[in-house]
């Protein structure tokens, strides 16, 4: 059967969970730390995929790696991906459910690179500026890139504005050796 679906099928099932006990925002914030785990920390995937550690130290394990002490429903979800001995894709229903639950809380992911740091208030008029275009919420995190040289590049959706000294320089350079 295909892990994607199969992880869907699980993010689908907490997200539904989580809906009907109110808990849908701090689930959401789990499963994010639990997707951010798996790519800050290499060995995570090779400790719980390792048949040698029983249930409970991966149980113990997989806890810490959404934040410390997760909900109830986040406990429990974990108690049941490992009995169905599908730890292995874990990390997949991790990222199904932040999707899933973006979708339907119509919120956006945004990005601000600059080469050099913003105000805050230049922050937060770009944020309401993504905002005022998806007619959502965006979660936006700001980026200093000294490489871009100056200017900004901008990302939200499939939507890129690059508008940095580095691109417009590497623009002329290609018009001059034409």
């Amino acid at each position: 059967m295909d892990l994607g679906v199969i992880s869907v099928r699980y993010a689908r099932a907490l997200l539904k969970s989580a809906v009907e006990q109110k808990r849908e925002a701090e689930v959401y914030r789990e499963m994010q730390t639990l997707a951010q785990s798996y790519l800050q920390v290499p060995g995570l995937r090779l400790t719980i995929d390792n048949p040698m550690l029983g249930r409970d130290k991966k149980r113990m394990v997989l806890e810490t790696a959404v934040g410390g002490t997760p909900t109830g429903l986040t406990s429990r979800f974990l108690q049941l991906v490992l009995k169905e001995q599908r730890e292995s894709t874990l990390q997949l229903m991790a990222n199904a459910y932040v999707t899933l639950y973006r979708k339907q809380k119509n919120i956006t992911r945004g990005q601000l690179t600059t080469a050099v740091p913003v105000s805050p208030e230049t922050e937060r008029r770009m944020k309401q500026m993504v905002e005022r275009k998806t007619h959502g919420t965006v979660e936006f995190n700001t980026e200093v890139d000294p490489d871009i040289l100056g200017g900004f590049i901008l990302e939200y959706d499939t939507y890129r504005m690059d508008a940095s000294v580095k691109s417009k320089l590497n623009s002329i350079l290609v018009q001059l050796r034409k």
